[in-house]
């Protein structure tokens, strides 16, 4: 049943529900479809609790009202940090997550709700990417963007930061799934990409604000970001990974499972090479996964393509056929033709290859190509192109 936004009390009775120990989201779920509301699960008295499945440890925590003290905190916390509660009735609360088999109960959100709405593909993969895989996922993330999916991922570092950052360059349409509360950020290097998914994204998470980021809570999360999403792209990752985790909810969810091929004799592509093998869709490019979706699905991005090519002013812009580097703009252009985005090139091997270069202006360039985006350091001075 989908409501209108929920009044102060009822979000109160929401997370009493949430915050009740012991009672997990399946469990919620079923309370739901036997007394229908939160209201009228807390009337209920001990036996009808027990009757209904309950221990009696938990239906005595219910009858007890004990969870309404952290509600009221909760409560503040969200208002405090600038999240708001969405419970599962809410029109806002994402129809798609909605109809899996253990739906969070309640959803904090921070930034734009109205993503939540929208198309979701989810980008996933491992926290130790070879730099083939970080430009593919931040390539794929981009144009998969621009063709109007919101780019869902869990933020952790390598891919799902990549596919964050993807989409935040082309249309700033993604959604970071947190392990933790809104408020908190985990990993702390991604304090910066943090912020700005609050300001011109969106953050969500089921856990209560404040929450910390346990270990356990990662592979929980990971149905939220398959169940929101059309289906699940997985770039690199092993083959017991929390990728590999993600791709099975998806194919448990209904959802279609794509995968990135890698190189055989390289670890991370271990996961997404088995799931290819398994019958996930090989994806070279964005259209590989446009053309698996469903036609109802693909004309609901032609209808959303057409009416932001009408929304925008003047017609299309000519592709950029030189670089903003003046006088450098030779040097830049060598430069890149010898970069790849797969294979690090170190700065003695650079130099060996264009001698007719200082190594000041060498430096100099290639930090110029790196604020462009054009180019990205890896760690040893050894670089490799943003494909």
């Amino acid at each position: 049943m989908v409501a209108a936004v929920a009044t102060r009390e009822e979000l109160l009775h929401w997370l009493a529900l949430r915050l009740t120990p012991g009672l997990g989201a399946r469990k919620c779920g079923q309370l739901l479809e036997r007394f229908r509301t939160p209201e009228k699960i807390f009337r209920a008295s001990r036996s009808e609790l027990e009757a209904a499945g309950l221990a009696g440890s938990v239906a005595q925590s219910i009858s007890s009202g004990c969870a309404f003290e952290d509600a009221a905190t909760q409560q503040e916390k969200a208002l405090d940090t600038g999240a708001e509660i969405l419970p599962l009735t809410d029109a806002r609360y994402p129809a798609r997550l909605r109809e899996i088999f253990d739906p969070p109960v309640v959803l904090f959100a921070r930034g734009r709700l109205e993503l939540l709405q929208r198309q979701m593909l989810a980008i996933v993969g491992t926290r130790h990417p070879t730099p083939y895989g970080m430009a593919v996922a931040e390539r794929l993330a981009s144009d998969l963007a621009r063709a109007g999916l919101v780019i869902a991922s869990g933020m952790a570092r390598g891919i799902d930061t990549g596919a964050h950052r993807g989409a935040m360059a082309a249309t700033a349409d993604t959604v970071a799934v947190f392990g933790c509360g809104v408020d908190l950020v985990y990993p702390s290097e991604n304090r910066k990409l943090a912020s700005e998914l609050a300001d011109k994204a969106l953050i969500i998470s089921e856990f209560p604000v404040g929450a910390p980021a346990y270990p356990q809570n990662f592979p929980i999360r990971n149905r939220i970001i398959s169940g929101m999403s059309l289906g699940v792209l997985v770039v690199e990752g092993t083959q017991y990974s929390g990728s590999a985790i993600t791709a099975r909810l998806a194919m448990d969810q209904g959802r279609e499972v794509f995968a990135v091929p890698g190189n055989i004799t390289s670890a991370p592509s271990w996961g997404p090479n088995l799931l290819i093998k398994q019958g996930a869709k090989l994806v070279q490019e964005w259209n590989d996964v446009i053309v698996e979706l469903a036609p109802e699905e693909r004309r609901r991005l032609i209808d959303r393509g057409k009416s932001r090519l009408l929304s925008e002013d003047g017609a299309a812009q000519p592709e950029q056929t030189t670089l903003p580097l003046g006088p450098s703009e030779g040097i830049g252009r060598a430069i890149l033709e010898i970069l790849t985005p797969d294979v690090p090139v170190h700065i003695d091997d650079l130099l060996g290859r264009l001698e007719q270069y200082s190594s000041s202006e060498m430096i100099a360039v290639l930090f110029e190509l790196e604020m462009l985006g054009l180019v990205r350091q890896l760690p040893g001075k050894n670089f490799v192109k943003v494909w």
